[in-house]
């Protein structure tokens, strides 16, 4: 059982069993350090960035904080380029540009590369040994884990299976994220297409506690101590929360994206590929609203749709209208809280520390 294993917190001088979710886009170094600050794990987004943007990031967060932070990457099948697929989707969304005076792109790209593709990324993070870094989308290659364990770097990887999570044990990660389906933003599946369990945080942690011997970090709906309690009654070594961050002042989301968070969408958060060709929990908008339409069409691979999906969004938003954007967002969103980070992770050790000491969930909430 990973619970059995030893204390990987303690490996990294973490003394809360809270992480930051990495979230791209809305994740910042002064969150990041913030939460490092106050005891968690920190954690900043660098699969949409390129080297010159993710060096930079990185000494950003060190300049804030002493402590042990988190670095993330995507780690995507190369996209397949499939040039009458990708106009075909721009023609079936052409009367939505249209809709604001805007022509669609004339050719879509992949925005950004995998990380198993960016032997530039590799050579940066190498030379620049973050305490933790962590995969999501897939695994890099055995030579890439080797390099990064040679430098003292602690690694993670997202599962949303079983089988994702014993295909990380065997790769020699140290600890398995596992993330539920009530999780905001971009489900972690190694293969978009193969079918899935959609299994809950709660469940797949416990599968994952009882079917490796990795210490796994359940993520997926947790906004409160009550969550964390939960999570850590189930095995889990710590819980990982992104939603639940979004509305700190620390946070990148724009004033859209928050008041959203905070309106009634929170309440209707949907899964939807149409955004960036993969799967990913978001609020209710007007660009979630096209599933109902979206018929026989398919989006190309991930990033390549995000291409056309960023465009749209900006066209919208040239002419004020905010519903197209990628509001990520989990189940849990209706419990999200906008303040400062630390004061959110002083509220969330104060309700675990209720909830456990009291055992009754009504004894976690904050007064």
């Amino acid at each position: 059982m990973s619970g059995t294993t030893a204390p990987l917190l303690d490996r990294i001088g973490v003394v809360l069993p809270i992480v930051q979710a990495p979230m791209a886009g809305v994740s910042t170094p002064t969150m990041a350090a913030a939460v490092s600050n106050a005891g968690g794990l920190g954690s900043i987004a660098l699969g949409a960035a390129g080297v010159t943007e993710a060096a930079a990031t990185i000494a950003s967060v060190r300049d804030h904080t002493d402590r042990a932070f988190n670095v993330n990457l995507f780690v995507h099948p190369t996209p397949r380029v499939d040039r009458e697929r990708e106009a075909r989707w721009l023609s079936w969304l052409a009367p939505q540009f249209a809709a604001f005076g805007a022509e669609p792109p004339a050719e879509l790209r992949a925005i950004y590369p995998s990380f198993a593709d960016d032997p530039a990324m590799l050579a940066l993070l190498v030379e620049a040994a973050p305490p933790v870094v962590s995969f999501h989308f897939g695994l890099p290659p055995a030579d890439t884990i080797t390099a990064l364990r040679g430098r003292g770097v602690l690694l993670l990887a997202t599962a949303t299976s079983v089988a994702e999570g014993q295909a990380i044990e065997a790769a020699g990660i140290d600890a398995i994220v596992a993330q539920g389906i009530e999780a905001g933003g971009h489900r972690g599946m190694f293969d978009p297409d193969a079918p899935d369990d959609a299994l809950g945080t709660m469940t797949l942690t416990r599968l994952l506690v009882r079917a490796t011997r990795l210490p796994v970090i359940a993520a997926g709906g947790i906004m409160d101590g009550a969550g964390i309690a939960a999570a850590l009654d189930l095995g889990a070594v710590a819980a990982q929360l992104g939603t639940a961050f979004v509305g700190c002042p620390e946070s990148a989301a724009d004033e859209a994206y928050r008041a959203a968070l905070t309106g009634p969408a929170a309440w209707h958060t949907v899964m939807t590929s149409l955004i960036s060709g993969r799967p990913a929990r978001a609020l209710a908008n007007r660009f979630t609203a096209l599933d109902g339409r979206v018929g026989n069409h398919r989006p190309p691979d991930y990033p390549i749709a995000y291409d056309a999906g960023k465009a749209l969004h900006a066209a919208a938003r040239a002419t004020g209208e905010q519903g197209f954007g990628a509001q990520w967002a989990g189940q849990g969103a209706p419990l999200v809280r906008s303040v400062p980070t630390a004061d959110l992770i002083a509220t969330l050790v104060a309700e675990l520390s209720a909830c456990r000491i009291g055992r009754n969930f009504s004894a976690c909430d904050s007064q």
